[in-house]
């Protein structure tokens, strides 16, 4: 009978310790609730269990029931003690009398005998379950069975709780991977995203400290441009070159690189750092981008930690969602001095066509001053004045004349920039320019052009800036966002084929009152403008032997047609 009460009090345990994964999810509490059941199941007047760390390889106690708190701050390296020597053989121990043992520690002058029993998964040691008795030859092989079969189902159930937790970790992780990457691509300043990039790899895990460091092409050198968690060093600057650092390393060949105790490497960067917060290890890991290497991300611990294989593949993701972002802001830098550039070369468009035609209107009545000047025959004498005064009148007047012919020389010199295009390059390099603005104003692009080629005389440069004021303007009618769709196909007028580009917002519309007069010079409904931009576009498309007219306009929506004779196809 008492064999029995012994089986079903063994089978109770049991049953107990493998239904902790249902109702506990820290592992810590799951271990003090089978550390309940074994003290419950095998007398003892105190019990533990201890887990090897796995970055410093020590045991450490992580619940314990009848010892002294002070117990729970002891670690013991393996092969000490008695525990330790279980973890280090992976064996029971059966000690009837500590005195007798030359591998106890004391921890309490209570203990006389001890049981130690190690937690084995997959051939590796996890840790130990200790139990101890006030009384020698407390504990017999029965004991030491019982203990070993609640051990290896304690431990099976601590790591399905710890792949639970680690599921868990994963799935959030992967959540917070994804809110970053929103996060950072929206981010368009710079240093405001670098600070952004390293407060997201702290949190990461448990890190003392991130920096990021950008790769410097023509200098040859790695900058420190953020760094998050330093609480001494605001302010802080460095510049590595690739030679002198792992970090560099991590950048030449494009793979994480791991420095265990940086106090004691040959690492000179960040000594400061170092120093003053305490940092001991280091994993160092690229910023790639397209198989180019343009920057390292780095995080530091104030503890000797082993970086595990989540941890690596998180920053690694972080870095690729990062490399992206800095690109991006990079090219949304670009993007705007692109912009600044093709407004100001619009405004030198625009005084160059208005200098053209001031002097073409200049030329007319000049040429009848002249004309009528001459027929004067304003011959005086030598002696008078006036003959003086005459000469400089048709110096003057001859003056003007060359001025006009130079200015209206200089707007034919365009004419020499003309070669043969393919229209959906000069649309889609038009579009390209302004994606990043099409986003920020919360506009969705549509573009449809056809497969074959349509090819069109003309100066890249003037078109491009047709097309770019044309979609600019759609933009600016839709300031809360919309849709903004642009179609190139191929028409015929008669014999004559054209390019066809279509431009069409969900603004509000042209007003009436301008509708009818909307190309014409210093004409705008915009607070702000000089009302040349339609004006100058639809003169570059005439001169180009086309047209841009207003197909459509309500108040849902404008459509602008713009058109171009198409060139005969190459041979």
């Amino acid at each position: 009978m008492e064999e029995t009460n012994e089986d079903i009090a063994l089978t109770r345990a049991l049953y107990h310790i493998s239904r902790l994964p249902g109702s506990v999810d820290d592992p810590k509490e799951a271990l003090g609730a089978m550390l309940e059941e074994i003290l419950a199941l095998i007398p003892a007047t105190s019990g533990s269990i201890n887990l090897i760390n796995p970055d410093s390889r020590m045991l450490e106690t992580e619940v314990l029931k009848g010892l002294p708190l002070r117990s729970k701050q002891l670690q013991l390296s393996l092969g000490e003690g008695v525990t330790g020597w279980v973890a280090l053989h992976g064996r029971p121990m059966l000690v009837p009398d500590v005195s007798a043992e030359p591998h106890y520690l004391p921890v309490s002058d209570r203990v006389k005998s001890e049981l130690a029993v190690p937690m084995v998964q997959n051939g590796s040691v996890l840790g130990v379950v200790n139990l101890d008795s006030d009384v020698l030859n407390a504990f017999d092989e029965k004991s030491l069975r019982r203990l070993t079969e609640v051990s290896v189902e304690a431990t099976r159930v601590l790591t399905l709780i710890w792949h639970f937790q680690m599921l868990r970790s994963k799935a959030l992780q992967l959540e917070s991977l994804v809110n970053t990457a929103r996060e950072l691509v929206g981010r368009l300043e710079m240093d405001d995203l670098l600070r952004q990039i390293t407060s997201e790899a702290l949190g990461l895990g448990r890190f003392r400290l991130a920096a990021l460091f950008l790769y410097d092409k023509d200098a040859q050198r790695l900058r420190l441009e953020a760094m998050s968690g330093s609480r001494t060093l605001a302010g802080y600057t460095e510049t590595l070159s690739l030679e002198e650092s792992a970090i560099g390393t991590a950048l030449r060949r494009m793979k994480q690189v791991e420095v265990a105790d940086l106090p004691r490497s040959e690492e000179h960067h960040f000594q400061e750092v170092v120093q003053s917060e305490g940092i001991v290890s280091m994993l160092s890991s690229p910023l790639l981008f397209e198989n180019e290497a343009i920057g390292v991300l780095n995080l530091y611990t104030d503890h000797r930690h082993r970086f595990s294989n989540d941890e690596r593949n998180l920053l690694e993701a972080l870095c690729g969602i990062s490399a992206l972002a800095i690109v991006n802001a990079r090219l949304y830098d670009r993007v705007f001095q692109t912009e600044d550039t093709l407004r100001r070369n619009d405004r030198l468009t625009t005084l160059g066509l208005l200098s053209a035609e001031i002097a073409h209107e200049i030329r007319n009545p000049l040429t009848v001053i002249k004309l009528l000047y001459g027929s004067l025959n304003l011959d005086y004498p030598e002696e008078d004045m006036r003959r003086r005064d005459a000469e400089i009148i048709a110096e003057k007047l001859d003056q003007l004349e060359g001025i006009v012919t130079r200015v209206l020389s200089f707007g034919r010199n365009s004419e020499g920039l003309h070669a043969t295009w393919d229209l959906h390059r000069i649309v889609d390099d038009t579009l390209h320019l302004v994606r990043l603005k099409l986003r920020q104003s919360g506009v969705a692009l549509t573009y449809t052009h056809p497969e074959k080629a349509l090819h069109v005389d003309a100066a890249k440069g003037q078109l491009q800036q047709a097309v770019l004021n044309i979609v600019m303007n759609a933009l600016e009618a839709m300031p809360s966002g919309g849709h903004l769709g642009v179609s190139l196909s191929m028409e015929k007028n008669g014999e004559e084929e054209r390019g066809v580009i279509r431009v069409t917002d969900t603004g509000s519309g042209i007003p009436d009152a301008i509708r009818s007069r909307i190309f014409d010079s210093f004409l705008t409904g915009k607070a702000t403008g000089t009302g040349l931009g339609l004006n100058i576009s639809k003169r570059i498309f005439k001169s180009h032997g086309g047209d841009i007219e207003v197909e459509e306009s309500s108040a849902t929506g404008t459509t602008v047609k713009l058109w171009l004779p198409l060139q005969p196809p190459l041979t």
